[in-house]
This record gives structure tokens, C-alpha cells and sequence, in this order.
């Protein structure tokens, strides 16, 4: 990425590319740790941190399981030894779970329960922001940063990952076991979302959504906390949902009743969404129809959207 205003970010932040409704989906995460460097693919191309044949296979198990997986290192200076540190979350809202855990050689990522019992139930969150830079230049660039400032504030929760997805929204982060997926964390108080975190609540601004959910519920729920203010990562649970000709209604859960949301479903103006990217190609986007909450008429669309 170059600070002239051409990488991917600098783009999207130029187009004021809205963040709501993009959050990488996975309800299940494998996070192992790769303390090396990292090629464009981190299991596969990185033979200083793993072997490429285990690497895959490390890989083709954990998506045949339906997982997410990511490789981790700890941020800064790399120790003359190598560890191999385990995460598995569980993503599902309602019954979120961390596990971790440490194995003495990297072939022995094969052989874990992928249910997390072979490790040790968490309490503490895992923060990992993606620093790929072999992947994409902006996750490098503003991925490091971010992640300098979150390890310095909360050195045990904080690693670096592989590619999450969304390079256009860099910084990204990732937030476990609940599954929070936030972006452009370098242009904020990166410490202070994990902060709010462990109060319980988010910052709507940076939130791409929760990865277990799919993106038309990240962009009702969106909608909802923009009209309410509420800032609880539980506020507004699914209730229901249902697509037809390209309009999505969401009900989720709220007090004294139901929020109802009507989303339009369209495509973006053509973009590029990576740095490397050199054909652009349209995203996904919502717009809002309209939002009702308890004793009040809908409210009228707004010109907001989402990938």
C-alpha cells in the first residue's frame, strides 16, 4: 500500500465504502500458531514456519470440518524458538466458547479435537489482527499498526493473523469467541474496542458485523443499533428471516418488542477489492427500506450500504 491514496483502503476510504453487512463468515474458527513469515497463502506457502504437504493438510481438515482457519503469531520481535499455540472458537451466538491450548510439534495440529477438548476452556478474549502483507500491502501497513497499539494495552489478548477478508476495510480485526469483525481499527482507538468489549458492548462504527451471522442480519442489526443506540453486543437477536426477489426482512429481538427490518439487496459500482486485485468487480450491497420499533411508524430508507 502507498500513502499516495492507491492501495485498496485508501480507495475505499476515498468511495467512503460502507462496513456494515461484511463480515468474513464462519461460525467455527481454527487459529494456529505460524511465528515465521508468511507467503501469500500462510499453511501453504510459508515453508520457514511449516511444511507446505502438512500445511494443506492442516488446511483441508479444518474446511472439511466447516471451519474458518487463520495462522497467528505474536506481534514484534520473533523468539529464537518457536511455539505452536492452538485456538478453536465457536461462534454461534448464545453459545460462544474459547479453547486453547499447546502442542511441541506443528505436526500435531493434525491430530486435535477440532471441538476445542483437547485444550483448556478460555475466559479472556483472543484479538487477532490481520497483518498479511504478503496477502495484501494495506493489511501490512495499517494491520501493523493497529496491532502495536492493541498488544501494548492488552498484551495477552492480542496476536497477529493471516487474511480475514475485506483488505478494502484494513485494519481488520477479529474478536473471539463472540465472532465481532471490525474494520479500519488504525484510524480509532484500536485498545479501546477491546476495551468496550469486555464491558459487553461494541462501536457500531468499525463493525462489519458477527461472522456467524449471515450479511443481511450484520446489516439489519446495523440499522437497528443506529436507530436505538444501543450499543450491547446482544442487543437484537435473530428472531427471524426471510429473502424473496431480492428483499431480505429481518425481525430481531428487542424490549418492549420486536424490531422489523426491511432490507433492498443490490450490487455496487464496480471496485477493486484487494491491492492486487485488476478487474473490478461489484459487491454486495443493502439499503435500508425501512425500520419499525415499538410504537413507531417505519422509518424512511436510508441511503446507506453494505457489501
Amino acid at each position: 500500500m502507498s500513502r499516495s491514496g492507491h492501495g485498496c483502503s485508501d480507495q475505499s476510504l476515498a468511495r467512503n465504502d460502507p462496513m456494515f453487512g461484511t463480515a468474513s463468515a464462519g461460525t467455527a474458527w481454527l487459529l494456529l500458531e505460524l511465528s515465521g513469515g508468511w507467503g501469500s497463502s500462510a499453511f501453504v506457502e510459508s515453508p520457514a514456519s511449516i511444511d507446505p504437504k502438512l500445511g494443506l493438510a492442516v488446511v483441508r481438515r479444518a474446511e472439511a470440518a466447516g471451519m474458518r482457519i487463520a495462522a497467528i503469531r505474536k506481534h514484534g520481535r520473533r523468539a529464537a524458538t518457536p511455539r505452536w499455540r492452538w485456538f478453536v472458537a465457536h461462534c454461534t451466538v448464545g453459545s460462544e466458547a474459547l479453547y486453547g491450548g499447546e502442542v511441541d510439534d506443528p505436526r500435531e495440529y493434525l491430530d486435535l479435537a477440532l471441538d476445542g477438548s483437547d485444550g483448556t476452556t478460555l475466559t479472556d478474549p483472543l484479538v487477532a489482527v490481520c497483518a498479511h502483507g504478503r496477502h495484501d500491502m494495506c493489511c501490512a501497513v495499517r494491520g501493523r499498526s493497529a496491532a502495536t497499539a492493541i498488544t501494548a494495552a492488552y498484551p495477552e489478548f492480542a496476536w497477529e493473523c493471516s487474511h480475514l477478508g475485506g483488505d478494502r476495510f484494513a485494519a481488520t480485526m477479529l474478536v473471539l469467541p463472540a465472532g465481532l469483525c471490525y474494520g479500519r481499527v488504525d484510524g480509532t482507538d484500536a485498545a479501546a474496542l477491546v476495551s468496550l468489549y469486555l464491558d459487553g458492548r461494541l462501536d457500531d462504527r468499525f463493525l462489519r458485523g458477527r461472522t456467524s451471522l449471515p450479511h443481511a442480519v450484520q446489516a439489519a442489526q446495523h440499522f437497528a443499533r443506529e436507530a436505538t443506540g444501543d450499543d450491547r453486543i446482544d442487543a437484537f437477536p435473530l428472531l427471524d428471516v426471510e429473502s424473496a426477489d431480492s428483499i431480505t426482512r429481518v425481525v430481531l429481538g428487542a424490549e418492549p418488542e420486536p424490531v422489523k427490518v426491511v432490507l433492498n439487496e443490490g450490487l455496487s459500482e464496480p471496485l477493486l477489492s484487494q491491492c492486487h486485485a485488476k478487474v473490478p468487480g461489484r459487491v454486495r450491497v443493502y439499503t435500508l427500506a425501512s425500520l419499525t420499533t415499538a410504537g413507531n411508524r417505519p422509518s424512511p430508507p436510508d441511503p446507506s450500504a453494505a457489501e
